[in-house]
């Protein structure tokens, strides 16, 4: 987790309840009497790939490191796009538990949010341009980067989730599961066809996630009770159609990365480097996210500093307040994107 990024609210999460408390008060006092122009205003984000197509399963758990055979750490990849600062607070996603499986047998469910490559990784060890490949991989284009920007995990108490079984059986046609292997080796076609219940994830953000404008990564990972079941990550039709959400104007929807604890630090393409066959299809993956777009932290306009850091906090704490009435987000959710707002440097001079 890195420390500080440009034009962002996130700051060491460490004490800041002083700081929420203040905003909050500053937020009932002031509310009434804060000017907002529109381009400060929060608005709701939401973003969607879709239903499952039933056309590809992915592993994603946490586990054990690299040489732990079977049961080791999996991580499935696929991007969104976010277009102003915004506080994720909440996500869906739909894989396979294995049929007769319990879904009291959940025993954590993390969420990683992972920038594109090469932030955040070791470019160094890559060829280079064009293909950036490694001694693993043949590239590291539009891969996710070699580590975490954000993490969020119900083993820290940061996250809350709840299960819907939406088939009693549905049936992926490929899947990729313990088949991850380094180049050469890396095109195995897959693990073949696996059927088992449809369960939604609701996931809610307890610590919202604090992003600036980007492209990232999302990946869910599920562990269950036996680790030698796993969850495996249900793709959805790509390119996006509807109800999924399209792509804002000028970013690429990029297909689906996977790696083990093996192949760490790289990432390989789901269709076109393991599914191959000459022809190899892309895919996506199933989830949604939810949250608030907030202000820059450069000012209420474009062009138009925020007077001071009081001024940015008081507009923050003011929108967020009109969530909170509005019962889209918790008590603790709204502390937390006031607390960032309030330990922030947004406004400072």
């Amino acid at each position: 987790m890195f420390a500080t990024f440009t034009n962002s609210l996130y700051v060491s999460t460490g004490t800041m309840k002083a700081g929420k408390s203040v905003a909050l008060a500053l937020a009932s006092s002031l509310g009434a009497l804060l000017l907002l122009t529109s381009p400060a205003a929060a608005q709701s984000f939401t973003f969607s790939t879709g239903n499952p197509d039933g056309k590809m399963a992915t592993a994603s758990r946490p586990g054990p490191g690299p040489g732990s055979g079977a049961n080791q750490e999996t991580e499935s990849a696929d991007d969104f796009v976010l277009t102003s600062p915004t506080a994720l607070t909440s996500a869906t996603f739909t894989g396979l538990v294995p049929s007769g499986v319990s879904l009291s047998s959940v025993t954590q469910v993390r969420v990683e949010i992972y920038r594109v490559f090469p932030a955040d990784s070791d470019v160094g060890r890559t060829s280079g341009p064009p293909t950036f490949s490694t001694a693993k991989v043949p590239t590291r284009v539009n891969s996710p980067s070699d580590v975490e920007f954000f993490d969020r995990d119900s083993a820290d108490g940061n996250l809350t989730f709840t299960t819907t079984v939406l088939a009693a059986s549905f049936t992926a046609s490929k899947s990729v599961d313990t088949g991850i292997h380094p180049k050469p080796n890396q095109a195995t076609g897959g693990d073949g066809a696996r059927t088992g219940q449809e369960v939604r994830f609701n996931v809610t953000f307890t610590e919202p996630f604090e992003l600036p404008a980007d492209h990232y990564f999302f990946v869910p990972q599920v562990l269950l009770a036996n680790p030698n079941n796993h969850f495996l990550w249900l793709s959805a039709p790509k390119p996006i159609v509807a109800p999924g959400t399209p792509f804002p104007a000028g970013f690429t929807d990029l297909q689906e990365w996977i790696r083990n604890a093996d192949l760490d630090p790289d990432w390989l393409r789901v269709g076109t480097d393991i599914v191959d066959g000459g022809t190899p299809p892309t895919f996506n993956a199933t989830f949604s996210l939810a949250g608030i777009e907030l202000p820059l932290c450069s000012g209420p306009a474009p062009g138009v500093p925020w007077r001071n850091h009081g001024e940015y906090v008081s507009t923050v704490a003011h929108l967020v307040a009109s969530f909170l009435k509005a019962g889209a987000i918790t008590d603790e959710q709204a502390d937390a994107i006031v607390g960032f707002a309030a330990e922030s440097a947004c406004g400072k001079k």
